[in-house]
Formats: structure tokens, C-alpha cells, sequence
């Protein structure tokens, strides 16, 4: 027997949505044999930088990789110390962790699952190096008061924007909040470049240039007489001028294609439209969820703009279900993918071995036997959306 489509929908979570205007843009670039970091990498980063209101935007492969060097533009080496949240994806930590830092985790706000400013504060040693917040599930941390702690002690602020394309705090854009914002385009996030993709953005050029560097493998070009020559200028047709290449640090090669950014623009034009449907469906959800005993739906702080990467619902003892029991039902029964974003990183073993464990952050811990992501997305139709609601509500 076929599936009915609405489950369809609820067993897939990917963001992802292309068309035609997707599909024009690569047969573009293919016309010009599909270069690595050419003029579509470049028309990206400069849209980009300017939706989100800053100075300079690179491309990268990955917000993996954009995290990396953001912590190498940070200065962020062995002794020195990180502070973010235990909830996120493993990246967040490993980036400062891969360059030998000490990664602190701060404990959670229980509203919003935020990184607690209060907590940070705690935290904070004269070996801080880098604050990293995270907008978890689309919604924008309380950025004003990492700030401020953060100015105080000459601390750099990399905002984790992966889940926050799109997302404002008090009419600023995410990404524009700290010194450096990163940004992720996986194929389940609210815009996406063909499977993967990251983008970082900055409005300090000595932390661009750093970052533009080392994405390219710290190359950098000089001409006969050993005269260097400034980075954008690499990109200009040799003609009969001699240049050599030199590097002068260990770097990478984090270049996103050129058919990667010529989607990304397409998807560009389309996120706000994105985020609009993801913010209705998880407005229905709330307002037919919020009366079920036991069961939380998400707090939306007033001073941001959530754009739904994520929805999260809290599954209290007064559900009369524990959260294992709750997924188990909704996943085995009604076919519906949800899941658990995600297990506190400082209790995974990589970060146990580093000295980390239970105790370290109380409120994310206890938080964790209880949030569970439902599926949201733009592609959902009403009928899928009735279906996981009347799925969760019979569990009751």
C-alpha cells in the first residue's frame, strides 16, 4: 500500500527546496565549465554580507570549517578557553578543541535553551579567549549581554548562526550581532547549496582577511620584484605579468563552487519566504499543542525573530509519557521522524575524555530527558500538519 504523502512529509526533515530557478543557475555556471571560487562565489558572499547588514561574507564548505577559522582569526590556541553551550552540534565545541583551547561549557537558559549570559559570566577566566554563542533552533541568543560581558575583558564574540539564516535580535540580523557569525546551508537548513555549504560573516577586515587566508591555503601571490599583492587582486587575469605564489602558514582549502553559490543565490531570494512558512507552521503547532498537559511548546523571546530550524517541545513528567516513550510512539506507530537535538556535548564521550561530565551544566542536563524536535518545514501541507498534531495530541 502506498504511504499517504502527509507522512512522507513527516519522515523527511530536510529544508531543501529547489526549482527551476535552482536549476537555471547551475546549467549557468555549467556553461562556463564550473569553476571552484569564481565570480558566482563572490556575487554570494557580497549578497549575503549585505542581507545580513555586514561589511564582508566568505564562503566556505561548511559551518564547520567557517568555525574553524573563525577561531583562527580569533587568535584561539593551545591554553587559551572557549565558552558556549552544551547544547548544539559537535561542531561548535570541536572547532576551538581541533586548535588545542579548552572548551568551557556554560550552562542553558530553561526558556529558550539559549546560552545563559549569567552563566557565562561565571565562566569567564583571563584565559577567555572566544565566546561562542549558538542560535539554537533558529532564535537568536540574548546578544547585548554576551556582549557586554564580553567587552569587558577583550573577548572575541563568534556567533553560531547555523540554524539562523534569517533570524533577527531587536531588528538586527543573526550574523551581525558579534565579531564574526557562521552560518551553515546542510541540506536541512532553512536555505541550503546543494547538500552543504557555510558561510561567515564579518564587519572587521583584519578578521575577513585572516579568515580568506586560511581558507585558501595561506597562499598569497607576489610579482617579479617580490611585491605582495593584495588578495582580490589574485583574481585578475595574469596577462604577461609573471606572479608567483608563496605560503606563509599551514591553511586549507574550505572553497565553496561556484555552482554552490549560484544556487545560493537563487535560494537567497527565496529564504525570507522560507522562513515566513516555517514561522506559521510552528504558530500552528503552538497554538494547537499549548493546551496538552504536560507538554511545552517553544518560548519565543520578544526581542527576536525565530525562524524555526528547529521546533522544540518539552515533554514534562505530567504528560504521563516519558520522552523515550513519546518519540518511540510517534516514530515506530505514526511514522512521524522526530528526534533529539541534541545530546549535551559536554557528556559525549570525546568531551568526557577531555575532563567534562555530569554536573557541568544542571539545567541542559535535566532539559535533555525532556525536548524533542518535531518535524518543520516549508514544504509541509496542512494535511501533514493536522496529522502530527492529532498524532500527538492521541498520545495523551
Amino acid at each position: 500500500m502506498a504511504i499517504p504523502k502527509a507522512i512522507l512529509e513527516l519522515e523527511f526533515n530536510h529544508g531543501a527546496i529547489y526549482g527551476e530557478e535552482e536549476a537555471a543557475a547551475l546549467m549557468e555556471v555549467l556553461s562556463c565549465s564550473a569553476p571552484s571560487t569564481g565570480p558566482k562565489v563572490k556575487e554570494f558572499e557580497e549578497a549575503f554580507a549585505d542581507y545580513c547588514a555586514t561589511r564582508y561574507g566568505l564562503a566556505v564548505t561548511s559551518a564547520t570549517t567557517g568555525l574553524q577559522l573563525a577561531m583562527i582569526a580569533a587568535g584561539v590556541g593551545p591554553g587559551d578557553e572557549v565558552i558556549t553551550t552544551p547544547i548544539s552540534w559537535i561542531s561548535t565545541a570541536n572547532a576551538a578543541a581541533a586548535l588545542g583551547a579548552k572548551v568551557v561549557f556554560a550552562d542553558v537558559d530553561p526558556q529558550t535553551l539559549n546560552l545563559d549570559p549569567a552563566s557565562v559570566a561565571r565562566k569567564v577566566t583571563g584565559r577567555t579567549r572566544v565566546i561562542l554563542p549558538v542560535h539554537l533552533y533558529g532564535q537568536c541568543c540574548d546578544m547585548d549581554a554576551l556582549n557586554e560581558i564580553a567587552q569587558h575583558g577583550n573577548i572575541t564574540v563568534i556567533e553560531d548562526c547555523a540554524h539562523a539564516a534569517g533570524g533577527e535580535y531587536k531588528g538586527r540580523k543573526a550574523g551581525s550581532l558579534g565579531d564574526i557569525g557562521v552560518f551553515s546551508f546542510h541540506q536541512q537548513k532553512n536555505i541550503a547549496t546543494l547538500g552543504e555549504g557555510g558561510l561567515v560573516t564579518t564587519s572587521r577586515k583584519e578578521l575577513y582577511e585572516k579568515m580568506l587566508s586560511f581558507r585558501s591555503l595561506c597562499c598569497r601571490t607576489y610579482d617579479p620584484k617580490g611585491k605582495y599583492l593584495p588578495i582580490d587582486e589574485t583574481l585578475l587575469p595574469m596577462g604577461k605579468r609573471y606572479w608567483y605564489l608563496d605560503f606563509d602558514d599551514i591553511g586549507f582549502n574550505y572553497r565553496m563552487t561556484d555552482a554552490q553559490a549560484a544556487v545560493g543565490l537563487a535560494q537567497l531570494r527565496k529564504l525570507d519566504a522560507f522562513n515566513e512558512r516555517r514561522i506559521e507552521i510552528a504558530s500552528i503547532y503552538s497554538r494547537e499543542l499549548s493546551g496538552v498537559r504536560g507538554l511545552s511548546v517553544p518560548y519565543i523571546s520578544p526581542d527576536t525573530k525565530h525562524v524555526f530550524h528547529v521546533y522544540c517541545v518539552l515533554v514534562q513528567p505530567e504528560f504521563g509519557m516519558s520522552k523515550e516513550d513519546f518519540m518511540w510512539e510517534l516514530c515506530m506507530e505514526k511514522r512521524i521522524k522526530v528526534w533529539s537535538h541534541y545530546m549535551p556535548i559536554h557528556l559525549t564521550t570525546a568531551y568526557r575524555n577531555l575532563g567534562n561530565g555530569p554536573g557541568d551544566c544542571p539545567v541542559a542536563e535535566r532539559l535533555f530527558e525532556q525536548y524533542v524536535s518535531l518535524p518543520i518545514h516549508p514544504r509541509m501541507t496542512d494535511e501533514a500538519i493536522g496529522y502530527l498534531i492529532e498524532s500527538v495530541r492521541g498520545l495523551v
